[in-house]
C-alpha cells in the first residue's frame, strides 16, 4: 500500500509539473485578457500603494480593433484592501507620483498628442490640469515640501533656437551641427528673408527651409537618422522645469543649452535637484556617448557635475532618505557591459566611491527609509530577481525567485509591493514585508487565468563547447499524455542580450497557446544573452552565428532525446536578432519542417545603414563594412551570404515602418528566396515597429501568430 502511494503521489507531482490544473485551453483571443500592474509608489508612510493597470479593450470606432488603456489604481497597505480604480478617463492616466503628505496624486495624461500634468486629489472631485506646456510634461515629482513639481519636456532643436523664453539670448550650440559647408553654425541663425525660389541665395535657402518646414523635404545631416518607425532629421533636448501646484502656475526652466538630461528628482532637503544626462560642448549630442552626473540649486544657479568621465555611463542617481548617501550606476559607453553599482557620501568624491561587485544588469535603485538597505532588480538565470545590498556590510541578497519576474516595486518601512509575473499568472499586485517574506496577492487582475490549462516550464541545463552552463527550459503541451508524440517548437530571443526564463512576460501567452495547440517548446538562453554576467554577454562577440546556433540546437536535441517530441515535426522562431538566428539555423541546418523569422536581420552590412541599431555592428564585430578584415566577418556571419542553402517553408515577418532592424534585408532575402523558388511567405504588417509583438496594433500581433500557427500546420500536414 505505501509502494502504490509513494507512485500515486509521484505520477500526481509529474502531471502538476506538466500543465496547471484548468479545463480551458488558452486561446489566441486570452492575449486581449491581460492586464498588466506597473508604476507603483507608496505614500511616505507607507500606508497607501497606487500603481497603474494596462488593459486591451475594444476601439469604440471600430470593433475589431483594441486599445491600449492606461489607468491608476490605489489601495491601503495596513488592511490589504482590494485595488479601487481612481481614474477612468477615456485617455488614460500614467506615471502617479503621491505628494509628501499623501493627500494628492500627479499623474500624466495625454492632450491634444501631449503629455500634460494633472493633480488629483484623495478627497474627491476631477483631476486638475496643472500643465499646458506646449512641449508637453511628463515625469513628475514633488518638492519635499508639496508646493511644486519636477518634470520634463523634449524640445526640439528649431524650437529650442527660437523660443524666447527658454533661449532668452538667442545662442547656438558650441559643437558643429555637421551641415557640410557651414562651419561655425551660422545656418542655425534664423534667416529673415522671404522664401522666394527665384531669388537671391538667402531667400533660396528661406525657401527650402520653409518645405523642410512643411514636410516636403527631409534634410539629414545626423548620424543617428532612424527613429523606431521612420527617417527623421530633428533633434531634440530633453530638458526638466519646476512649477508651483497651484492653477494657472507658469513653469520654470531649471536646465538649460543644447544638451539632454534624462533623470532628475529633489534631494531630501529640497535645495537642490540631482540630475543625469550629457554636457558635452564639444563632441555633437548625436554622437555623445557619455552620461554625467549633476547637482543644481533649485533656483537654476550653481549647476556642478559630481561624476562624469570620457568614455563612461553614469546614471540612475538616488539619493538616501537622509540626504547623505549616493548610489548610482556607472559602464562604459559599449553596448556589451554590465553596469557596476557604487555608493558614495553625497559630500564626497570619486576617491570615498565604493563599488559593490556583482555580476549582473541592476535596475530600480530604492533606498529603505533607514539608509540601511538598497533595492534594486536584476535580471537573472530567467527572473527579474529583487535584491538589496547592506550598505554596512555590502552584502547582496536575492529576495526573490529566478522563477519569477518582479517588474516594479516601492518600499517603505517595513511594506514592499511590488508586480510580479510567473508562469501561473501574467502579472498581479502583491505585499510583502521588508524581507519579501508573509507575501500575499491582492489583486485578481488576470484571474481568467485559474481555468486555463497551463503548460509549466521544466528547466534543464547543459555545458556547451565554452565551458559555458547554459539554461534551457522545455514546456509540454498542455494536454500531453506519456507514449504520444508531439510537435516541437525552437523558441529563441532577441537581443541577442536579452533573456528568457518563467519570470519573463512578454512570451506568456505565445508560449502558452503553441503549447494548448498540441505544441511542445524548448527555449534558452545561449551565449551572448543578458542575465548571466560579462563573461557570458560577451560570449558572441564576432560570433553571432555558430556558437549560439549550437546551444539553441543543443537545447533542442536534449529535447528530442527525451522521447516525446515527433523529430519529423521540428519548428523554430525567434524575432529580431533571434530572426536573425532563425535564418542562420536554417541556412546550415534542414531538420526543420517550417521556419517563422520575425523582424530580423539578414545582411550585417546592409543592417549598418538601415536600422537604428547599427552600433551593434561596431560593438559586436570590431569595426565597420568598408574595414576589409571587418567587411570579412560580416559576410560570415550574415544569413544572406548562404541564402542558397535555405530548403526549408520559410514564412518571413517584418513591419512596414520598423526602422529599428530595418526591411530592407527582410525583402532581400524574401526576393532571394523566390528567384532560387524556394517555399518562402512574406508578410509586412503596414504601420507596425519593431515593438509589434510587445505593444504594437493587437489586430497585428493576433495576425501574426495566427499566420505563425497556420503556416506550421500548413507545412507539418504536407506530406
Amino acid at each position: 500500500m505505501r509502494k502504490f502511494s509513494i507512485v500515486l503521489f509521484f505520477l500526481i507531482q509529474l502531471q502538476s509539473s506538466i500543465a496547471q490544473n484548468g479545463i480551458e485551453a488558452v486561446a489566441i483571443t486570452d492575449m486581449l485578457k491581460i492586464k498588466t500592474v506597473g508604476n507603483i509608489t507608496l505614500t511616505k508612510d507607507g500606508k497607501r500603494a497606487a500603481f497603474t493597470v494596462t488593459s486591451i479593450e475594444p476601439d469604440e470606432n471600430n470593433k475589431l480593433d483594441y486599445k491600449y488603456r492606461t489607468q491608476i489604481f490605489t489601495t491601503n497597505t495596513l488592511n490589504n484592501s482590494v485595488p479601487v480604480q481612481l481614474t477612468t478617463n477615456k485617455d488614460g492616466a500614467t506615471r502617479p507620483a503621491w505628494s509628501p503628505d499623501g493627500k494628492q496624486i500627479a499623474f500624466t495624461r495625454s492632450v491634444e498628442d501631449k503629455m500634460q500634468i494633472f493633480i488629483l486629489s484623495m478627497e474627491g472631485g476631477e483631476p486638475m490640469q496643472l500643465t499646458k506646456h506646449k512641449y508637453g510634461a511628463t515625469n513628475p515629482k514633488w518638492s519635499p515640501d508639496g508646493k511644486r513639481i519636477l518634470f520634463s519636456s523634449s524640445i526640439p532643436l528649431r524650437e529650442l533656437l527660437q523660443d524666447s523664453i527658454l533661449n532668452k539670448s538667442k545662442t547656438i550650440p558650441t559643437w558643429k551641427m555637421e551641415k557640410p559647408g557651414f562651419d561655425k553654425n551660422e545656418h542655425l541663425l534664423t534667416n529673415k528673408e522671404k522664401p522666394n525660389p527665384n531669388g537671391s541665395l538667402s531667400e533660396i535657402r528661406a525657401y527650402l527651409d520653409k518645405n523642410a518646414i512643411d514636410k516636403k523635404a527631409i534634410v539629414l545631416n545626423k548620424l543617428n537618422f532612424q527613429s523606431e518607425s521612420n527617417v527623421s532629421s530633428e533633434m531634440n533636448f530633453n530638458h526638466f522645469f519646476e512649477i508651483n501646484v497651484s492653477k494657472d502656475a507658469e513653469p520654470r526652466l531649471l536646465t538649460k543649452g543644447f544638451y539632454s538630461f534624462a533623470t532628475a528628482d529633489y534631494t531630501p532637503n529640497g535645495k537642490q535637484i540631482i540630475l543625469s544626462g550629457d554636457v558635452d560642448t564639444i563632441e555633437n549630442a548625436d554622437r555623445s556617448l557619455e552620461s554625467e552626473i549633476f547637482t543644481v540649486d533649485t533656483n537654476g544657479e550653481n549647476f556642478k557635475m559630481i561624476l562624469g568621465e570620457n568614455g563612461k555611463r553614469y546614471n540612475s542617481a538616488t539619493i538616501s532618505p537622509s540626504g547623505k548617501w549616493l548610489a548610482f550606476l556607472s559602464s562604459n559607453t559599449s553596448f556589451i557591459s554590465v553596469p557596476s553599482l557604487s555608493i558614495m557620501p553625497m559630500n564626497g568624491t570619486e576617491k570615498d566611491m565604493v563599488t559593490i561587485p556583482f555580476d549582473r544588469n541592476k535596475s530600480n535603485l530604492i533606498w529603505s527609509k533607514d539608509d540601511k538597505h538598497l533595492y534594486f532588480t536584476s535580471q537573472m538565470n530567467g527572473g527579474n530577481v529583487l535584491h538589496r545590498i547592506n550598505r554596512l556590510t555590502k552584502k547582496i541578497e536575492a529576495l526573490s525567485s529566478v522563477d519569477t519576474g518582479i517588474s516594479s516595486f516601492d518600499v517603505i518601512n517595513n511594506t514592499i509591493v511590488f508586480s510580479k509575473t510567473q508562469v501561473s499568472n501574467p502579472s498581479e499586485l502583491y505585499f510583502a514585508d521588508a524581507n519579501l517574506k508573509n507575501e500575499k496577492k491582492v489583486s485578481n487582475f488576470n484571474d481568467w487565468v485559474t481555468n486555463k490549462k497551463l503548460s509549466i516550464p521544466e528547466k534543464k541545463t547543459f555545458i556547451n563547447d565554452l565551458g559555458m552552463t547554459v539554461e534551457y527550459w522545455i514546456m509540454k503541451p498542455s494536454n500531453y499524455k506519456q507514449g504520444e508524440k508531439y510537435p516541437l517548437l525552437l523558441e529563441i530571443h532577441g537581443g541577442p542580450s536579452a533573456m528568457w526564463g518563467p519570470g519573463e512576460e512578454s512570451m506568456w501567452h505565445e508560449y502558452q497557446y503553441f503549447c494548448s495547440k498540441g505544441y511542445g517548446i524548448v527555449y534558452s538562453n545561449p551565449r551572448g544573452s543578458g542575465g548571466y554576467g560579462l563573461d557570458f554577454l560577451r560570449g558572441n562577440i564576432n560570433d553571432w552565428g555558430k556558437g549560439p546556433a549550437s546551444d539553441v540546437l543543443t537545447a533542442l536535441d536534449k529535447t528530442v532525446e527525451e522521447g516525446w517530441a515527433d523529430n519529423s515535426k521540428l519548428l523554430i522562431t525567434g524575432g529580431s536578432y533571434a530572426g536573425y538566428l532563425t535564418a542562420w539555423i536554417i541556412s546550415h541546418d534542414n531538420r526543420f519542417k517550417a521556419a517563422c523569422a520575425q523582424r530580423g536581420v539578414y545582411d550585417l552590412n546592409t543592417f549598418f545603414g538601415e536600422g537604428n541599431a547599427w552600433r551593434l555592428v561596431p560593438n559586436y564585430f570590431g569595426g565597420y563594412p568598408w574595414e576589409p578584415k571587418v567587411k570579412e566577418i560580416l559576410t560570415r556571419e550574415s544569413p544572406i551570404s548562404y541564402v542558397q542553402n535555405i530548403t526549408t517553408p520559410f514564412i518571413i515577418f517584418h513591419g512596414g515602418n520598423d526602422r529599428r532592424t530595418g526591411f530592407i534585408q527582410a525583402e532581400m532575402m524574401f526576393r532571394s528566396l523566390k528567384v532560387l523558388d524556394r517555399p518562402v511567405e512574406f508578410v509586412v504588417h503596414p504601420g507596425a515597429t519593431h515593438e509589434i509583438t510587445r505593444n504594437g496594433d493587437n489586430r497585428q500581433r493576433i495576425d501574426q501568430m495566427l499566420r505563425t500557427y497556420e503556416f506550421f500546420e500548413r507545412s507539418i500536414e504536407k506530406k
